[in-house]
């Protein structure tokens, strides 16, 4: 059949929060018939389980301009955080190594946002602490919740998503948050939207792979990148090094 627009609703509403325009979702639809004997019964039909199955090719535009998109050779200004250990660090602190970004916020409930890119870059960390030919890559997932998400709190978080407590961890992939009042500087170069809504954020998601010269190697919108995809993406920066 051809292509047509319906309207649905959600339940749970709060399940939109998790959607931008172009993602691509699964569902199941639920109808439920009037009872003929009702003659003031209505028919009704909502989707459950809404799912994203694949997030639109590029972010959404905000406002009368579309997003700055970070493209490969492009330098990565010196932006600073304060990591889970409450020190101040900057990305200009990372040349000469690989460097993977992420962000998420820690209280992030939806299970293919921020908890997915943590797994993917826990899968990462074990990856690039085992092998020798990855040894200068580095891990940094920054928060953009900075109010919330202290250095404690952080901290905390990185040992749940590492599943381990032993603060060597730490040595290769980093926690970190900006001021609050340089967020959206870094927001706007990493294509990144955050806007706090009802106690949550609603955000989409973005991931940068920075070469040892501090420039943009790969930047995903969304994810669907696979942690080979990262992977790939530093040995191949690594080798241009060489």
């Amino acid at each position: 059949m051809e292509p047509m627009v319906m309207t649905y609703k959600i339940k749970p509403a709060s399940t939109l929060k998790q959607l931008f325009p172009g993602d691509s979702v699964s569902a199941e639809i639920v109808v439920v018939e009037h009872d003929p004997r009702d003659e003031n019964a209505d028919s009704d039909y909502w989707l459950e389980n809404v799912k994203v199955t694949g997030h639109s090719a590029q972010p959404p535009a905000s406002g009368p301009k579309a997003f700055h998109i970070p493209s490969p050779g492009e330098e990565v200004p010196d932006f600073a955080f304060t990591n889970q250990d409450g020190k101040h660090i900057s990305l200009h602190q990372f040349r000469g190594k690989v460097l993977m970004v992420t962000f998420i916020y820690t209280r992030c409930p939806f299970p293919d946002f921020c908890p997915r890119m943590s797994s993917n870059f826990a899968q990462i960390y074990k990856k690039v602490s085992s092998d020798t030919s990855l040894a200068d890559t580095q891990l940094l997932s920054v928060s953009f919740d900075p109010k919330h998400d202290t250095p404690r709190v952080l901290r905390e978080y990185g040992f749940s998503v590492a599943h381990t407590h032993d603060a060597t961890l730490f040595r290769r992939w980093e926690f970190a948050a900006p001021k609050p009042d340089e967020l959206s500087k870094v927001a706007d170069f990493f294509a990144l939207t955050v806007k706090p809504e009802g106690g949550m954020i609603t955000h989409n998601l973005s991931t940068a792979v920075i070469g040892p010269d501090g420039k943009i190697v790969n930047w995903y919108h969304g994810g669907d990148w696979q942690v080979s995809d990262l992977i790939k993406d530093a040995a191949g920066a690594r080798a241009a090094k060489g």
